[in-house]
């Protein structure tokens, strides 16, 4: 087991850390097993300028996680149904934080499958039914392992192996925000 990430990986610019994200792995203990997997998918939202972030709409009481310090969880309800998972990056007062998409199961596979009733961990909703992560993790520090949740370095995914492109599911949001290539994929 290697140690979590610290905070001062988290406090650099978001397209930064959501990039070298990828490769590294998302840990939980869940029902006193060890689950995690490699970060394959990433995607940045950087501040109240950025109309894809929450925080477009300033502090708000589901935003101001974002605006706490980096390494600290953001876990957001979306579309009546579905938690996902974002680590909050840069600095305090800041709102920005990289959205988690996707991991590739490298261990306690069988748990996570239960979990999912076999189906696929594609997607940021699926990936946290997978690995038990809900409103209870909201704000919870990632650079810590004691509430056993947290993200370790894994392996250096090269950038030849990392495709980049625009967010996904922002139908509603105005371009340059709806293009814009902060979405960071390893390729298959």
């Amino acid at each position: 087991m290697s140690l979590p990430l610290q905070y001062n990986f988290y406090t650099r610019p978001t397209l930064t850390v959501a990039r070298e994200l990828i490769g590294a792995r998302l840990v939980r203990i869940l029902d006193g097993v060890r689950v995690a997997g490699m970060i394959v998918e990433t995607e940045a939202y950087v501040g109240e300028s950025d109309l894809g972030c929450h925080a477009k709409a300033g502090k708000t009481p589901r935003t101001t996680v974002m605006y706490g310090r980096a390494g600290i969880a953001y876990v957001y309800f979306t579309y009546g149904m579905h938690w996902l998972l974002n680590a909050v990056t840069e600095a305090e007062g800041f709102p920005a934080a990289v959205l988690i998409r996707g991991i590739l199961p490298v261990e306690g596979v069988e748990l996570m499958s239960a979990r999912r009733n076999g189906r696929d961990f594609n997607g940021p909703a699926k990936l946290t039914q997978a690995m038990g992560i809900g409103r209870d993790e909201n704000g919870l520090d990632l650079t810590e392992t004691s509430r056993g949740l947290w993200i370790e370095p894994g392996e250096a995914i090269p950038d030849e192996s990392v495709t980049i492109g625009p967010r996904v599911g922002l139908n509603n949001v105005p371009e340059p925000w709806k293009s814009i290539p902060w979405r960071f994929e390893v390729r298959e």
